[in-house]
């Protein structure tokens, strides 16, 4: 007799615990390869599985535990700020810490443009999840986005047209392929692991180490973007980062040697952790 969805998920999340893996993530395979809301999951808990079903999730449950793939790369998808994301090993997994970039983005357009129309540049795009989240969120706006990788933006271009984004790509790197180019805002989330720092496994076997690691001290990118930030931004600007959260301070004098006479400030995220830094610019000085 096939196994029920409880027994094939008991049996996972046991194997998963065992491994030291999380077990929640088990049950979202569940879900995926059963095509079945939580809800539905639920009433359905003691009915045999479809044996495809059962033989698909088993194989990915393995894949999962034993090759140490992350469970967004085994079903080809992660949800952020509420849109469904394409993504694979050419991009990094977005993070629930990037949704709060977006939401605190928002908040400073409107104090800062109150609505108005501006050209929006997203640096290091990845799967696109930030520029588009963005685009979706405040039409108004006029997104561009680059990255030095062909294949991540292979992959945010098929996000855009999924979401139906209008959205301008670029390849190159950092703010290279910007150059003539005028903007009223810079985000980024780039690189920012010290390189001799020690992440998770499943992180660094599988997420691309070029979208990871950002020199010695996290920091490299972040000083490439803010030594030449001036050259494309209008002087009524502001540029918006994600950084690791023992970086603020660091973030706030480099940002402050870059643009002296800026409102620099730092935000929290949802743990009490310095994650967000933003540079305000009203005029900018040459």
């Amino acid at each position: 007799m096939a196994k029920t969805f409880q027994e094939a998920l008991k049996k996972a999340e046991r194997d998963a615990r065992l491994a030291k893996k999380e077990a929640s993530a088990v049950k979202n395979l569940l879900l995926h390869f059963s095509r079945l809301e939580p809800t539905e999951l639920y009433l359905k808990f003691n009915e045999p599985m479809n044996p495809d079903a059962l033989k698909d999730f088993e194989e990915a449950v393995k894949k999962y535990i034993e090759e140490n793939i992350p469970v967004q790369y085994l079903i080809g998808y992660v949800y952020f700020y509420g849109y469904k994301f394409s993504v694979d090993n050419h991009v990094l997994i977005p993070r629930f810490e990037t949704e709060e970039l977006v939401a605190n983005i928002l908040m400073q357009y409107d104090d800062q443009f109150n609505g108005l129309p501006i050209k929006l540049v997203d640096i290091g795009t990845g799967s696109g999840c930030l520029a588009i989240a963005l685009k979706l969120e405040e039409p108004s706006f006029e997104v561009s986005a680059t990255d030095i990788s062909l294949e991540a933006l292979e992959v945010a271009k098929k996000n855009a047209s999924n979401l139906d984004a209008k959205i301008s790509f670029i390849a190159g790197d950092m703010l290279e392929p910007l150059k003539g180019m005028k903007f009223d805002a810079i985000i980024s989330n780039p690189p920012y692991i010290p390189t001799e720092e020690v992440v998770d496994e499943i992180i660094h076997q599988n997420e691309p180490h070029e979208a990871l690691y950002g020199g010695l001290d996290g920091l490299h990118f972040y000083e490439v973007i803010l030594s030449g930030a001036k050259e494309i931004l209008n002087p009524k600007s502001f540029l918006a980062f994600e950084h690791g959260y023992d970086k603020a301070e660091e973030i706030r004098a480099l940002a402050k040697t870059y643009f002296p006479d800026s409102v620099v400030y730092t935000l929290k995220d949802m743990q009490g952790k310095d994650r967000m830094t933003f540079v305000v610019n009203n005029e900018i000085s040459e």
